[in-house]
């Protein structure tokens, strides 16, 4: 349930979803008070995206619950994750960083790293046993790019490589909504694209990771954080039974102040449909 508000205050509704955040948090590194400021910041910071939130306040939610499900931070200095406008929305969108962040720190790969290769590099890979080699002429003419690769380091000491030539990522890149449009970060940041192409492909041979696994099906559902112009809240049939569901072999009492009522009995369909979508996602 989101409130329609004539004068959309950026402060008064991001701080309003902890109730939302906290009780789907996946990574305990990821704290409340900072990404909340995080998000403010980068509302604050560009009219476009808060204008946008100000017309599709469900979007702006979505996007912040995910922040707490995915845990991953919107700390610009890390350039994990951006709350970015798309098709009438406001959205969570990854980095390749952000990727490799989650399978790091959820510990299925001791480390990653993920490069374009350009025509006049020296590129050979080295099998299972170590990284590839790349040689880069950093201070002269690289060339063209002709493909990009991703390597990590698994826990059991193998080094899984996957490459992409160009051809390959264009053809993905010509499927994408994001590179339709006039402008967006197939324009924009190409490289960091290509190597976000190449680490979506390459984490289906690594270890699973829950985390990762579901940040990569948000990216995928969204066409790369681009959200269908719809409402992006499920439809609940039966809220209130289905939250007495959910809350089966657990102290409904400890959810009260979420729900911001005194008595159980008060919770009304709206409040009982908001919080069944956030215990789907805890699930």
């Amino acid at each position: 349930m989101v409130k329609i508000m004539s004068n959309f205050n950026v402060v008064e509704y991001v701080s309003e979803q902890e109730g939302l955040f906290l009780p789907v948090l996946s990574d305990e590194s990821v704290n409340w008070e900072k990404e909340k400021q995080f998000a403010i910041q980068a509302l604050q910071a560009n009219d476009y995206l808060s204008g946008v939130a100000a017309k599709n306040q469900a979007s702006l939610q979505n996007a912040i619950v995910n922040v707490a499900s995915i845990g991953i931070s919107l700390n610009p200095a890390l350039k994990h994750a951006y709350l970015v406008p798309r098709k009438g929305g406001v959205c969570l969108d990854l980095s390749y960083m952000g990727l490799l962040h989650l399978a790091q720190s959820s510990g299925v790969i001791l480390w990653g790293q993920c490069k374009v290769v350009r025509a006049n590099d020296t590129y050979q890979n080295a099998g299972l046993s170590k990284e590839p080699t790349h040689i880069a002429n950093t201070f002269g003419d690289r060339g063209d790019i002709v493909g990009a690769y991703c390597t990590v380091k698994t826990v059991d000491g193998d080094f899984l490589t996957e490459e992409m030539n160009i051809t390959e990522i264009f053809d993905i890149r010509a499927r994408s909504e994001a590179y339709k449009r006039k402008s967006g970060p197939w324009k924009t940041d190409e490289g960091e694209m290509i190597r976000k192409t190449v680490v979506k492909r390459a984490y289906k041979y690594w270890p699973k990771c829950e985390r990762l696994g579901s940040a990569i099906q948000m990216l995928n559902e969204n066409g790369e954080g681009i959200i269908a112009e719809k409402d992006v809240t499920p439809f609940v049939e039966n809220p209130i039974r289905e939250l007495q569901d959910l809350l089966i072999n657990k102290d409904p009492a400890q959810y009260l102040p979420w729900l911001k009522v005194e008595r159980f009995e008060d919770v009304t369909e709206d409040q009982a449909a908001a919080a069944v979508l956030i215990l789907r996602k805890a699930r």
